[in-house]
């Protein structure tokens, strides 16, 4: 029986608890995000709520509700949880776990769900030992990892787990934890008569790229750090939001004229060879807290639409850099962009590529779908020989240096030009190699 003095203990240990754990959902229906694995009618969801969880690992950023998901199923299940954490558990940990959750198995036919914060700093054996007791039910696991768990948890742990991916939260699920912190009496901050004024919210969701602890620790520390007002009250504005987080709201609307003309900077820097100019509107986007995916895409379009064949290279470095920040995120994205934005913009330039698809689109649009040559047509199919498919076709790889001269285009327009190559790097070599083969039309048409 929990007497008065355990009660004050208990209620004094919440009341010092930091707020990102007092606001920590109880149930499915308070929890915020992840809508891709847990709204309802997803699978998740449906385990959590019929009680039927297999075991599971949990990947995601930081402050994406790993460890709040956890909480919420040990809140909607009527098996026994355990928790412990990688960082500081070793194997007499789980061993009582296990002869525990063995007991209640046996003697109460009652299950018993593991959760394993930061599972990967687990080494291998530590993940072994969990194995037969995972495979025979006496475990059901609930893994949160930070690091991708194809490479860092235990094959046969994966194969008997459903891995659930979870993203960065959006903005409005950030302003949505927010403001329930900020109105919530009992567990959040409007008990101490605090206001967050919009503008603030708004700050904060944005500096936190999608980190729920991280904006609601940021909130905490305003309040903490202001004094009460004449009014009683402790006004949380954008100074305030400003300060607790060492950093200054830069005027930047991401719906905005803001955001068109600071990406609009960015990619003209890049196509006028520009680094410097490049990297300072990039920062100014990153410290906005603009989508680093969005900043991607638009270093990877740069990449094809003013470099093109001038430097091949530059494509396939942009769209490195797109795949590295989906994997790594803030901070460390900055300098992955930083470095495929620098070599874009210091890369050889060409729009050859990028203006022949547009004149060519547009002459599909004048003159509609033309005769295909019948010796270009497929030669495969039952009656194409009867038709006249294929009859003619000269093959290049039979012909010196892989090249015959042959008309591809359609009669009507055979003599029109769409890739007017330059003389810009890359394309320089291929104008020589068009020139040693024989093709020396596309010398007459380069771009002066």
């Amino acid at each position: 029986m929990l007497d008065l003095f355990d009660y004050a203990e208990d209620k004094d240990v919440k009341n010092r608890e930091p707020l990102a754990a007092r606001m920590r959902p109880e149930t499915l229906e308070e929890y915020v995000g992840q809508e891709q694995i847990i709204a309802p009618g997803k699978l998740l969801y449906r385990a959590i709520k019929a009680d039927r969880l297999s075991s599971i690992i949990l990947y995601g950023p930081p402050g994406t509700g790993k460890t709040t998901l956890a909480h919420v199923i040990a809140n909607s299940t009527s098996a026994a949880f355990e928790q412990v954490n990688a960082t500081t558990a070793g194997k007499k940990d789980l061993e009582d776990v296990v002869k525990h959750a063995d007991y209640r198995l046996k003697a109460e036919g009652k299950r018993t769900i593991l959760f394993i914060d930061e599972i990967h700093r687990f080494n291998k054996a530590q993940q072994d030992y969990l194995l037969p007791f995972v495979e025979n039910g006496t475990l059901i696991l609930i893994g949160a990892t930070t690091e991708n768990p194809y490479f860092e948890v235990n094959g046969a742990l994966l194969s008997r787990s459903r891995i659930f991916e979870l993203k960065p939260l959006s903005k409005e699920n950030v302003l949505t934890i927010l403001k329930r912190a900020a109105e919530d009496p009992i567990k959040g901050v409007a008990g101490d008569n605090v206001t967050l004024s919009d503008e603030a919210a708004d700050f904060l969701a944005d500096m936190a790229q999608g980190d729920a602890r991280a904006a609601l620790n940021a909130l905490e520390l305003a309040v903490l750090t202001t004094d009460r007002s004449d009014d009683g009250y402790i006004h949380i504005g954008i100074e305030e939001a400003q300060e607790c987080i060492q950093k200054k709201a830069v005027r930047y609307d991401k719906d905005g004229d803001n955001h068109y003309d600071t990406i609009s900077a960015f990619i003209k820097s890049m196509r006028g060879s520009d680094p410097d100019a490049a990297l300072y509107y990039l920062a100014r986007m990153l410290n906005a807290g603009e989508d680093v995916k969005f900043i991607a895409r638009r270093i990877m379009i740069a990449a094809s639409e003013e470099c093109g064949n001038a430097d091949p290279r530059a494509l396939e470095v942009a769209v490195a850099a797109s795949l590295a920040v989906e994997r790594v995120g803030m901070p460390e994205s900055a300098i992955i962009l930083a470095n495929a934005a620098v070599y874009v913009a210091t890369a050889p330039k060409s729009n050859a590529s990028s203006q022949g698809i547009f004149k060519a689109m547009a002459e599909v649009e004048k003159s509609g779908s033309l005769p295909i040559p019948s010796y270009l047509k497929d030669a495969h199919y039952k009656s194409a020989e009867k038709l006249g498919h294929g009859t003619g076709y000269k093959y290049a790889h039979d012909y010196p240096h892989h090249y015959v001269n042959q008309q591809y285009l359609p009669d009507e327009i055979k003599n029109m030009k769409f890739y007017e190559i330059s003389d810009e790097a890359y394309e320089a070599r291929l104008q020589k190699y068009f020139d040693f083969i024989g093709k020396k039309d596309y010398g007459k048409e380069k771009k002066k």
